[in-house]
């Protein structure tokens, strides 16, 4: 009876060692990306529409002073 039992437990035992060894434990690590969003003000349009208007009136300036060219 010994020699059944000795390879079926030897070979039980060698079964079960190498599956309790195997793969170890699964760590996922949750990697969140930090994106930097556009901030909500934004520069717009009214400088765009004030920079033409500021140089229309320095370069386009009238003579009003009467005493000029005519």
């Amino acid at each position: 009876m010994n020699k059944f039992i000795a390879p079926i437990l030897a070979a039980t035992l060698a079964l079960s060692a190498s599956t309790a060894f195997a793969g170890g434990p699964i760590i996922i690590e949750d990697e969140v990306e930090v994106v930097a969003e556009k901030p909500a003000s934004s520069v717009g349009i009214l400088p765009l529409l004030l920079i033409p208007l500021v140089l229309c009136l320095v370069l386009c300036e009238s003579n009003d002073n009467g005493g000029g060219k005519d």
